[in-house]
Parts: structure tokens; C-alpha cells; sequence
């Protein structure tokens, strides 16, 4: 296990307790609704400055509306390394604004040091056409970026789609990958969004991936790779921005659903984590 002082809780939305997991927490809060789902370089950059001494080696955070700021937490490693992120989204648009939970993969791909990405578990729209028109093709056709989206409601023609797997061959292919990556250094990326709704309730749509399907993939990909560090976001909190535009682009890009119980939600959300940090930290 790392040491305790290697791990934080980044507070920027009340998604978790103080005090969750006995990690040490970052207050943040104030920052969160200026960053919530996409922000302007310049908060980006002061937020880096205000916090980088502070982030750890692991991370835990609040809602994916934060993902964009997993790109900070890249930033501090100086070894070549493999980006293997567990996503109910590909996070690849290439659209603007430059910084946005919806597009941050392209911020890590500007980091020299990264070798590759891996996204594993879309299940939501923008991995298939018409929605993949968005999406950052360019570094999927050279390598930089696979995404491996579900095809089990797909055609038999769309289940041939480069990295496409299914619930029957999702575990070989990801042991296929952990193999190939070897003792190569690895950072993972966990949005609780990748898992059913039962199992974790986030801001966006639920995908297909049990909890005990990722504590089996990170178990896999730490005998074979060295993982470096890791973050795990997703877990549902209320909405707050600080500016006009955010707040309109946001409510439009996210989908339309109920607010949840909020002890139902973050009960629900603890038990899920129980199970993925030390699989992530260990």
C-alpha cells in the first residue's frame, strides 16, 4: 500500500466527506464552481499553480464534470508513461473550449512524456457515427488514443469497429492490452461513470462495467505494469458555475435527469470506492 501522505482528497464540490477513507483533504470548494465542467486557460493555470504541491500521487475527486483536471495531474510525472482511463465517455471531442471535461484527453496528449492512451467501457454515443465526427480520429488512426467502446446492442458490421469489445471478450482483450504494456509505467484514470446505476450515481449516464469488473482490471494491469498514480472522479454532486456560459453549455451537454437522493446517492457512491481505491493505491 502507498503511503497515506501519497494520496489526497481534492474537495471542489462536496461530492465525499471530509475525512473520506481517512484521506487527508484539500479544500477546494471555492475553485469548484469556476472549473465545473469546462474553464478559461487562465483559471486552469492559476488553479494548477495554487495546487500542484498539494495534489498527490493519488487523487480523489468529485463529480466528472472535473475530469479536465486529471490533465493537471499528468503534468507532474516526468517518465514515459501509458494513460489507461475507465470511461463511460471517450472525452475525446475535439471541439472547443480548449479546457472541458468532455475533451481533456487532447490536453494529455500535448504532454511529451505520454506514450499512449487507453479508454475502456464507452458505452454512450460518441464512439459511433454520426457522434465520433467529434471525436479526435486523428490520434486513433496513429496509435496515440484507443477507445474501446461496448458493442454488444451493435450491428455485427459496427461490432468490427477498431477496439470494439463485448461483455463476452472484454476481459480477454484488456488482459491482451495489460500484457503488451508490460513494466511500462501507468497512470490510471477512474470516472465512477463507467459503472451501472446501481452501483454508482454520477452527473452523467451510467455505463456497464461492475465494480468488480474494474478491481479486476487494475488487480490485472498491476501484475503486469508498474502504476504510477491514478485519480478516481464521477460521483454525483449539485451543479454550481460561476459564469453565464458555463453554466448554459453544461445544462445543454448534459443529459436530462432526475436529482437524485443525495444520502442515497453518496451511500451508494462509498461503496463503490470502498472497493476501487485500494485496488487503485495498493
Amino acid at each position: 500500500m502507498n503511503s497515506p501522505e501519497m494520496m489526497i482528497h481534492l474537495d471542489l464540490d462536496g461530492a465525499w466527506p471530509e475525512g473520506v477513507l481517512g484521506l487527508p483533504t484539500v479544500a477546494a470548494r471555492d475553485d469548484g464552481p469556476k472549473l465545473r465542467f469546462s474553464a478559461p486557460e487562465s483559471v486552469i493555470e492559476g488553479f494548477y499553480r495554487a495546487y500542484r504541491e498539494r495534489l498527490g500521487k493519488f487523487v480523489l475527486y468529485g463529480s466528472g464534470d472535473f475530469h479536465h483536471l486529471s490533465a493537471l495531474c499528468l503534468r507532474r510525472l516526468t517518465e514515459p508513461f501509458v494513460l489507461v482511463s475507465f470511461d463511460n465517455h471517450p472525452d475525446w471531442d475535439i471541439r472547443p473550449p480548449k479546457w472541458c471535461c468532455g475533451n481533456w484527453l487532447n490536453r494529455a496528449l500535448d504532454l511529451p512524456q505520454l506514450k499512449r492512451i487507453t479508454v475502456w467501457g464507452c458505452g454512450n454515443f460518441e464512439c459511433w457515427w454520426p457522434g465520433q465526427i467529434f471525436g479526435n480520429r486523428r490520434a486513433e488512426r496513429e496509435g496515440r488514443l484507443d477507445v474501446h467502446p461496448w458493442s454488444d446492442d451493435r450491428s455485427i458490421r459496427e461490432q468490427k469497429r477498431r477496439g470494439a469489445i463485448r461483455r463476452e471478450n472484454w476481459r480477454e482483450r484488456f488482459e491482451d492490452f495489460a500484457c503488451k504494456v508490460g513494466n511500462s509505467p501507468v497512470y490510471v484514470t477512474i470516472d465512477m461513470d463507467c459503472l451501472r446505476s446501481n452501483e454508482a450515481v454520477t452527473n452523467w449516464e451510467s455505463g456497464r462495467f461492475d465494480v468488480s469488473d474494474v478491481v479486476w482490471a487494475l488487480r490485472t494491469l498491476r501484475s503486469q505494469a508498474r502504476i504510477i498514480g491514478g485519480d478516481i472522479c464521477g460521483a454525483y454532486s449539485t451543479p454550481v458555475y460561476a459564469r453565464w456560459k458555463q453554466r448554459f453549455v453544461a445544462n445543454f451537454d448534459h443529459p436530462r435527469m432526475p436529482a437524485p437522493d443525495p444520502a442515497k446517492s453518496r451511500a451508494t457512491n462509498l461503496t463503490a470506492l470502498q472497493s476501487l481505491w485500494p485496488a487503485l493505491t495498493e
